[in-house]
């Protein structure tokens, strides 16, 4: 099995960083803009992909565990060095918050969770009235909203910052960092 190494990273990193980022700025965009638009259809795909995405998020962060943090492909300030390993804790660390908080809000909410069509966790349906879910755990349900809420917006400025620094990177070190997250080698 390879593993990164200063020159070159490793397909399984390559592959999960860029599986896992395109999701989350797919799944911002989707919650985003169902939030604002009362788009309650694309809710269920939103939950199954979420739920998905943290098993893949848990594969990256074994994976990470496994393979060690990457060297840094140049020389960098301390506060540069600092920002980058808060930022990437942040998205790590969101990407299994931001799963795990959706479902406190949706499984202890009453909504239930089904995935494709395969039935996760039940709807807790109210015996009085079949049509309406009753919560399971109401203030453990809205602790929940209120993470994945305010996580994303947390996530919309880490991922920003991520991408401006990869580019800076690219475009005024021109160190390699980039081409390497895009499976290329550099030179020592």
């Amino acid at each position: 099995m390879q593993y990164d190494s200063h020159t070159k990273f490793a397909t399984t990193t390559v592959f999960l960083h860029w599986l896992v980022g395109l999701t989350i700025i797919g799944m911002l965009a989707t919650g985003i803009y169902m939030a604002e638009n009362g788009v309650y259809t694309l809710y269920p795909w939103h939950k199954a992909i979420g739920f998905l995405l943290l098993f893949v998020a848990l594969a990256r962060v074994v994976w990470r565990m496994k393979n060690g943090w990457p060297s840094a492909a140049a020389n960098y300030k301390p506060l540069e060095h600092k920002l980058a390993t808060v930022v990437l804790w942040v998205l790590i660390l969101s990407t299994l918050l931001m799963p795990i908080s959706g479902l406190m809000a949706s499984v202890l909410g009453g909504h239930g969770l089904s995935v494709f069509g395969v039935e996760v966790f039940a709807p807790n349906f109210s015996v009085d009235d079949p049509e309406k879910t009753l919560p399971i755990n109401y203030e453990l349900s809205k602790a929940g909203a209120a993470i994945h809420f305010y996580l994303g917006y947390t996530v919309i400025v880490a991922l920003l910052l991520h991408i401006a620094g990869a580019l800076k990177h690219h475009l005024v070190d021109k160190d390699g960092t980039l081409k390497r997250m895009l499976g290329k080698t550099i030179s020592e």
